[in-house]
């Protein structure tokens, strides 16, 4: 008996798509957070990714994503004996995903015919709009094409290449099988060659729009143009004056051809805006830029019945239901490290990628000071770190175990491995303050906070990304004097770390044991002030108002 033939091979909602939200959009991104158990995800970038699908289905926008099914994920963050930290790559299965039965094939370096298979993740599974998922892993392909697809973020620059013409340039022809669409929208420049390809296609650049991320320059990648010529990055062989029209000098700058090709792009906040404007102004590419500042989706970072409780004014019931969520987050951490927090004790949370920038020790720089806020007994304090460094990131990876080998001389103290969708939540649940130390001008957006602020923490921060657009210090959150970011690291550092002591020890631990109602009164405002302003559904709303238009 034959297979029912799947819809998704035609471009398909379960839903007539609402008539604001008409125009078909193709969503291109290297991740995608969807759930815990769909580990196509490394961070933030995922996170944000995933949060705008959820609310594209909620509000039934025409929208499809393009991504990759990648055979081993990112990694995943486990203990060495010693208990630091140790990466391992484990294949994994989804039962969920659909065979689409398409199949197509893009050309990389002297293979002509690399074969890509394609697997939809249908919108009823996790309430998301389509996502096609592309994979090399298929029998017809050498050994080399199969292992494109394995790893998220590949250590391997030439596996990197090919990655990216697997997402742009196979992605592209995955639309246009199934019918085209009227706007291609790249999550960041890893799919670039989607706009080489679609630009032979016909497509104008008036269909073609683009997000940048960040300031740093491992979200702005620079390659060889010649070389990127040589394996088929552009879709076909440039020519030599038509090739070094897209460079800079001999590199490619994804960010800027991503802008060139470009109708119109976006920043990720207001602030990012204008230090991205200030990076491309000299390219003549600035006046592209506009901010939509990233967002998250409250339905499925917040707990159910803290909201219910938030809703009705119920103060009593919302404190009782916070401790009960901080006791979960402590069974994971005796669970990990044998210590028992306590949930009537403050607890401080950093948590998201370890980046030098994102300065996960900064609390650390002058230690007597830190010992005496740990070891306070009339104002007691508990601190957890978690995140995922980049597994070939060293530096970041000796500043995880460092945060682990300090941990071990206090009681109160722990670093969790793991983090991932499901230990994210729990922090954000668990925790009193959500702790964001960047360097000023780094973090282009940021969402942690957000989804923090959602389940009653407050944010402790510098003012950075998008905490601009909504904290006020001492109202709805705790903000820092902005350093200079013109002055050194060091200073930097030294300044913004006897700032972040001076907040804990004179406004937050105050606040927290002595007056508990004007405590509840900032959480409460800051959980109001959030939502809607900080949801992804103002932010999937903006994409088709302000990039999507015709």
């Amino acid at each position: 008996m034959s297979q029912p033939v799947s819809p998704y091979r035609n471009w398909y909602h379960p839903y007539t798509p609402d008539r604001k939200y008409a125009r078909r959009a193709a969503y291109f991104s290297m991740e995608f957070g969807i759930d815990q158990g769909l580990k196509i995800y490394s961070g933030g970038l995922g996170f944000l990714a995933g949060s705008h699908l959820k609310s594209a289905f909620d509000l039934k926008q025409n929208m499809i994503g393009i991504g990759m099914l990648w055979k081993y994920g990112y990694y995943d963050q486990e203990r060495q004996q010693d208990g630091t930290m140790a990466s391992r790559l484990v294949e994994k299965r989804y039962d969920y995903l659909q065979d689409t039965g398409i199949e197509l094939s893009v050309a990389i370096n002297d293979n002509p015919d690399v074969r890509v298979r394609v697997w939809v993740l249908p919108p009823d599974v996790f309430q998301t709009v389509p996502l096609y998922l592309l994979s090399t892993d298929v029998p017809d392909n050498d050994h080399l094409s199969r292992t494109i697809t394995d790893r998220l973020y590949d250590p391997n620059d030439e596996t990197r290449i090919s990655q990216s013409i697997v997402l742009g340039i196979g992605g592209a022809k995955l639309v246009g099988l199934l019918g085209g669409a009227d706007c291609y929208h790249l999550n960041e420049g890893h799919a670039l060659p989607a706009f080489y390809y679609l630009r032979d296609q016909g497509v104008p650049s008036s269909q073609m729009v683009f997000t940048t991320h960040t300031p740093e320059k491992g979200g702005n990648e620079t390659r060889n143009g010649y070389h990127l010529n040589n394996r088929g990055f552009f879709g076909r062989r440039l020519p030599d004056p038509e090739l070094r029209r897209e460079l800079v000098g001999e590199e490619l700058n994804y960010t800027v051809s991503a802008l060139r090709h470009s109708k119109k792009a976006n920043a990720v906040s207001k602030l990012h805006a204008r230090v991205a404007r200030q990076m491309w102004q000299p390219f003549g590419l600035d006046s592209r830029i506009v901010p939509i500042t990233n967002a998250q989706h409250p339905g499925y970072w917040t707990d159910p019945a803290l909201q219910k409780h938030f809703e009705k004014n119920q103060v009593k019931a919302f404190r009782k239901r916070k401790r009960q969520m901080k006791a979960d987050l402590f069974r994971e951490v005796m669970n990990q490290t044998g210590k028992r927090f306590d949930p009537e004790v403050l607890t401080v949370v950093w948590a998201r990628r370890f980046a030098a920038y994102k300065r996960a020790d900064l609390l650390l720089r002058d230690f007597e000071r830190f010992r005496k806020l740990l070891t306070n007994p009339e104002k007691p304090i508990q601190i957890i770190w978690a995140g995922k460094p980049y597994p070939e990131d060293y530096g970041a990876i000796n500043i995880f175990n460092r945060l682990i080998e300090v941990s071990w001389g206090f009681p109160n103290l722990s670093v969790l491995t793991g983090y991932e969708m499901e230990l994210s939540r729990l922090l954000k649940e668990g925790s009193d303050i959500w702790l964001n130390t960047p360097r000023i001008t780094r973090e282009a957006s940021g969402t942690s906070g957000m989804t923090a602020a959602m389940n009653g923490s407050l944010n402790l921060t510098v003012n950075d990304g998008w905490i601009p657009e909504f904290a006020r210090h001492g109202e709805n959150a705790f903000v820092l004097p902005e350093a200079d970011p013109g002055q050194p690291h060091s200073v930097q550092d030294e300044v913004d770390s006897k700032n972040l002591y001076e907040i804990l020890e004179k406004d937050v631990l105050p606040l927290y044991y002595e007056q508990p109602e004007k405590w509840m009164e900032m959480v409460f405002r800051a959980k109001e002030e959030v939502v809607p302003a900080f949801s992804s559904h103002r932010m999937a709303d903006a994409y088709y108002r302000e990039l999507y238009k015709a």
